[in-house]
Order: C-alpha cells, then structure tokens, then sequence
C-alpha cells in the first residue's frame, strides 16, 4: 500500500497517515494478520517525524485497527471491525459538521450531499469499480 502524505495540508501529518492506512483495510488493500513497517522504518521512508508515526500508530491501536505484536511487530488486526461506538459517532459529526455546514452554503442539498456518501460507500464495497 502506498501512502502518500501532504506535508502543504491542514490535516496533521499522524491523522494523514492514520486515514490512509484505515482506507487500506477498507479497501481490503491490507488484510486481517498482515505486517506493517515498524514506526523507525515508516517515520524514514516517508521522511517524518518517528513520533508522528508512533502517535498514528498509538491510534490505530487504541481504535483497534492494528495490534503490536512481540514477535510480528505492528500487524493489522484480525478482527478489524471496531464497532460503532459512542465516541465514534460523536467524532463522526464532529468531522462531517463543518463539511455539510459548507455544502449547504454552497447551496447543496441533503440529497446530493447523502449522493456523495453513498458513492464513497459503495466504491469502498466495490473497489474494482475506481
């Protein structure tokens, strides 16, 4: 899986990198056991700092995405289905709030707001179809 980081964006560095390796399990592009770089070996191909690296993977582990395995080092979870829980939901709005608040200014409306969720969905559901 290439990760591709945007050092001119607003969005931290450790959250780019967190989003994209969970896109990389949605999309099946990482499976349930398989490995990853260690934080030294990610934080140098990607030029960055290691704590950044260290703080996406902290993350992903608290969210239960990834596990650090003694032996195996940093491996995708094997169930990688976290849940929806409260504090997902709350960070859910959180993050969709100011999106939704600019398209309605925009003059968009739900429909097509909720159209461009669904094909997010969907090509996460059919990823032959990008």
């Amino acid at each position: 899986m290439l990760i591709k980081i945007d050092f001119n964006s607003e969005t931290p560095i450790y959250e780019q990198l967190r989003m994209q390796i969970i896109e990389g399990i949605a999309r099946g592009l990482l499976k349930a056991g398989e490995g990853l770089p260690s934080v030294r070996q990610l934080a140098g191909d990607l030029g960055i700092n290691l704590h950044t690296a260290n703080k996406a993977y902290t993350q992903l582990k608290a969210d239960g995405f990834i596990h650090v395995h003694r032996q195996k080092g940093v491996v995708v979870k094997q169930e990688v289905r976290p849940g929806v829980t409260d504090e997902f939901l709350a960070f859910l709005e959180k993050q969709l709030r100011p999106l939704a608040v600019e398209a309605y200014c925009r003059g968009m409306r739900d429909k097509e707001f909720r159209a461009v969720v669904n094909n997010i969905f969907r090509l996460l559901q059919n990823p032959k179809e990008e």
